[in-house]
């Protein structure tokens, strides 16, 4: 009796912790800015204001269009290609798989900040060739995210509990390797692809080191930079900040509870 009592209280405060940050955040953005310096923590009526002034002040629409564009294409390039990666690392054999895969493996420990002046120079050499895709580009913030070392991991350790029988049964029926990919692997592999897309989305949406290096221009400012740029005023309105914070918070968070239970099978390697 005790002891369930002590697990429920530890998981309560857990709980409360985890919590507050985003509780805080939702009744400042309804106080002024003096109020949240304070650390008032009663809900206030001064959020139609912090609305208002967000929207009329402050570019916020561009830029949540930017950081649409940004991740919906992010997600769907990546998905697209770590599933092909990772399907055929899995399904084909070869002598020197393995070798490739571990390589890429080993990219995993290359800090990003390692890459970015070698990508900015490419990115600087691209713009002179094809400026579509060069610097100040949303191009040129996409690509370098669209395939990552992790993502084709997690797709080869999901293509294990994928039932080779099944591409054998496609190859009888007549049906072409991308065929059999697009009509019986990507089906049957929903829930990994709902876990993918979480985690890529979420990523994507929340990147802010490689825009702020690779984007110049105001308009072509993501969520993330525009929110910061909002704190480095002489004298920020922070409950503008934390408006423009709970906006830019509620797309992720409503990605993950529409998709939450895919989320859990896809990470627990099940396939439906």
């Amino acid at each position: 009796m005790f002891k369930r009592f002590f697990i429920y209280l530890f998981l309560s405060v857990a709980a409360f912790v985890s919590i507050f940050p985003f509780l805080w955040m939702i009744i400042s953005m309804t106080n002024k800015s003096v109020d949240v310096t304070r650390g008032r923590l009663v809900p206030g009526n001064y959020l139609w204001e912090n609305l208002r002034m967000l929207f009329t002040t402050v570019e916020i629409v561009p830029a949540l269009i930017n950081s649409f564009i940004v991740s919906i294409s992010t997600t769907i390039l990546a998905l697209l290609i770590a599933s092909l990666a990772g399907y055929g690392f899995e399904i084909y054999r070869s002598s020197g798989k393995d070798a490739v895969f571990n390589f890429l493996l080993l990219s995993m420990m290359i800090p990003f900040a390692a890459l970015m002046v070698p990508l900015y120079r490419m990115f600087g050499s691209i713009s002179q060739v094809v400026p579509m895709f060069g610097i100040d580009t949303l191009a040129a913030v996409v690509l370098p995210t669209i395939t990552t070392a992790f993502l084709i991991f997690f797709f080869r350790q999901s293509t294990k509990m994928f039932s080779k029988e099944l591409i054998e049964a496609g190859r009888i029926d007549g049906l072409s390797e991308i065929g059999i990919f697009l009509r019986i692997f990507l089906p049957t592999m929903k829930t990994t692809y709902a876990a993918a897309a979480i985690i890529t989305f979420m990523s994507s949406w929340n990147n802010y080191l490689w825009p702020l290096v690779i984007l110049q221009t105001p308009e072509k400012r993501t969520i993330p930079l525009l929110i910061s740029n909002l704190g480095a005023g002489y004298s920020p309105d922070y409950g503008v900040i934390m408006t423009a914070i709970v906006i830019a918070t509620l797309p992720t968070a409503l990605v993950f509870f529409l998709m939450q239970r895919h989320f859990v099978a896809g990470m627990m390697g099940s396939v439906k």
